[in-house]
């Protein structure tokens, strides 16, 4: 009854270990394993000191089936990230330097990659890739829309190939697209500049058939100065009346 009662228990507790934890690689696997019972003792060694490991925190990411993965900056090098369902921890998969970390438990695959990203899929579902060229650079660029004073419509764009600007109708169709290389663009009457003013860019908008009156947008899309021209007498000299504009 004794030796019935042992082996039982021992049964149970492999069955609830196999249950809760994401497979791991083999060579973790087998240092993770219980010692065979019978087999001859190890050779004692010198306990070794633990290293202290100081995490922090980076983001949670909802996983394919519900779960979570909490990501933590692991040293210089390294991330971990522990998969959760509720308040219990699953696993914790560890990418350090260049190593990429992978782990699957009831049909969930979870990787974690080593700049900290963790993408996961389901068995049978298709495996996500990396994100192209055109998805990065779009989450990195931001825009702005206005309408100018003629009527047309300026998109500024701001990313990692600088800043221009897009002119085009109301209707869609474009009209110029200027950047600080080629910061000039007339059509009908109208001429959209960029200008380098120290750190910023401004955007300007002339209308030639006034005799120059001017708009100056930041790179926002706020108005912040106006340029009236006086042309009341012929043939004498002009007027330029500047407003600045919150």
């Amino acid at each position: 009854m004794r030796n019935t009662r042992r082996t039982t228990l021992r049964s149970a507790a492999v069955v609830a270990g196999a249950a809760t934890l994401l497979a791991l690689p083999a060579g973790s696997a087998l240092a993770a394993s219980p010692a065979v019972p019978g087999a001859p003792a190890a050779p004692a060694t010198a306990p070794v000191e633990p290293a202290p490991s100081v995490r922090a925190h980076v983001t949670t990411v909802r996983l394919a089936d519900g779960s979570v993965a909490k990501v933590y900056k692991a040293g210089a090098d390294g991330f971990e990230a522990d998969v959760l369902v509720g308040s219990t921890r699953l696993d914790t998969l560890v990418s350090k330097g260049a190593a990429v970390a992978y782990g699957q438990s009831n049909g969930l695959h979870v990787v974690l990659r080593p700049d900290g990203t963790v993408t996961s899929w389901m068995e049978g579902a298709p495996k996500p890739g990396p994100k192209s060229d055109a998805e990065k650079q779009a989450r990195r660029e931001t825009s702005v829309r206005i309408t100018t004073p003629g009527g047309r419509i300026a998109k500024f764009v701001d990313g990692p190939k600088g800043k221009r600007v897009k002119v085009s109708t109301p209707y869609g169709h474009a009209v110029a697209a200027i950047d600080l290389e080629r910061p000039s663009a007339y059509d009908d009457g109208w001429t959209y500049k960029l200008v380098q003013d120290g750190k910023r860019v401004k955007f300007v908008v002339i209308d030639g058939r006034s005799g120059g009156n001017s708009w100056v947008y930041d790179f926002g899309g706020r108005l912040i100065e106006t340029y009236t021209v006086d042309t009341a007498k012929k043939g004498g000299p002009s007027l330029v009346v500047l407003r600045h504009h919150g």
